[in-house]
């Protein structure tokens, strides 16, 4: 036998068998590096989705640390039981028609222990005080406005109009644009709406509103309540100053617009019964107003929020964070919040805890038993303000809508 063979065969002689406990952590390991990875690349493509979505406030190294034992991974408001949050509907920043202008405005508390959810919407006409300013303007250019003196001001200053409007405090906001919306009801396969009756929209998408020629612009705009739009103008003198005399301008639609160049269609219409609502057509009966009211729109909008809860529910999609990671990508673009990455997750995970929460809610009216009143004389346009010209009776409804019964005629159409 070679010099080389009587080593190695010595070495053979003088090896102890591997132990069988000694393989199976090898084996667990292998498996865990594995799962590591797959966890590792997952937690990647949802960070970076979460990040882009709360305009890159946090990290994904923040929400590592926040999901460490011991960490404080608490939402605000969590310790005293509820937590609030605005949820803004709008056009979206490229649209120039008002694309920051909030369409649709909603404070949706919850209160895990109680296993409770209220949604009170505020109507976009409510007159405000802007945040830090003394300039006056209907509460849907407060995002507007906000988001002028930087990004991310306009939900933070929703956040402190509507935290002074409700008296709750309000430390998160959303905002989803039109398309996001509507991809959200297509992703989860529509969404259920029942209706006693046909549902027509045939004045709000009949184009953008112009003075009258009696040429081009024929067909009379009218206001919820029927009455001509008109245009007010300030002539101004050559030195700057103005007339104290008011030109008005009768306002029409556009004549001969084809269906295809017109939101909604220009005549926006459903039948009666029980319908499974597209994207589009959840996103159009969400904005119709015009032949309703800004107040009965509000209430449609409650009811599709809550059907396209239920069908995440249904489909398992709440429940997954995989299958809401795909939904929150295909809705990246579209969906801003100032929630950072590891909070969306722990209001994920609090709302999973409850089950089948009860609801309440409430929209803000100017009915005899409602919270709000329109001045006559006004000078600023139709606006809405609070009865008693304060705030008193909405933070009284606002902190005890959990005791109150839910508002009766909050339910399809």
């Amino acid at each position: 036998m070679t010099y080389l063979e009587k080593n190695v065969a010595h070495a053979r002689s003088g090896e102890k068998p591997k132990s069988k406990k000694k393989k199976w952590l090898i084996g667990v390991a292998s498996v865990l590096a594995v799962l590591l990875l797959g966890g590792g690349i997952f937690a990647w493509k949802a960070g970076m989705t979460l990040d882009k979505i709360s305009d890159g406030k946090g990290s994904l190294f923040s929400s590592l640390v926040k999901s460490l034992p011991g960490a404080d991974n608490k939402l605000a408001g969590e310790d005293e039981g509820q937590v609030n949050i605005a949820l803004l509907g709008m056009r979206g920043a490229d649209d120039p028609s008002g694309g920051l202008l909030a369409d649709s405005i909603m404070v949706v508390s919850m209160r895990p222990a109680e296993n409770k959810v209220s949604m009170i919407s505020i109507p976009r006409d409510l007159y405000v005080t802007d945040p830090g300013t003394q300039d006056k303007s209907k509460i849907n250019a407060v995002h507007a406005y906000g988001e002028k003196k930087g990004k991310g001001q306009g939900m933070k200053d929703m956040e402190t109009i509507l935290s002074d409007v409700t008296g709750l405090k309000i430390s998160y906001a959303a905002t989803i644009n039109f398309d996001g919306f509507k991809k959200l009801v297509d992703t989860v396969g529509g969404v259920k709406f029942h209706l006693d009756e046909p549902f027509t929209e045939s004045v709000q998408f009949r184009g953008l509103e112009q003075r009258c020629d009696g040429v081009v612009y024929t067909v009379p705009a009218k206001d919820e309540k029927g009455v001509q739009k008109v245009e007010t103008k300030r002539i101004q003198r050559k030195n700057g100053t103005y007339y104290a005399n008011l030109k008005r301008y009768p306002l029409c639609f556009a004549k001969n617009v084809g269906p295809d160049s017109l939101e909604c269609g220009g005549n926006f219409s459903l039948p009666a019964g029980d319908l499974n609502l597209n994207g589009d057509q959840a996103l159009c009966l969400s904005r119709s107003r015009d032949t309703t009211s800004d107040f009965e729109r509000a209430k449609r909008q409650q009811v599709i929020l809550q059907g396209i809860k239920d069908k995440l529910l249904s489909a398992g999609t709440l429940t997954d964070f995989n299958k809401l990671n795909s939904i929150l990508d295909n809705l990246g673009d579209n969906v801003r919040t100032d929630l950072q990455p590891w909070e969306m997750k722990r209001f994920h995970d609090v709302y999973l805890g409850m089950k089948d929460p009860q609801v309440y809610q409430r929209v803000l009216e100017n009915s005899d038993e409602g919270f709000l009143y329109h001045p006559e004389n006004g000078t600023a346009g139709y606006i809405l303000l609070p009865i008693g010209d304060n705030y008193d009776r909405i933070r009284d409804m606002a902190k005890n809508i959990f005791t109150l019964p839910t508002q009766s005629d909050i339910k399809p159409k």
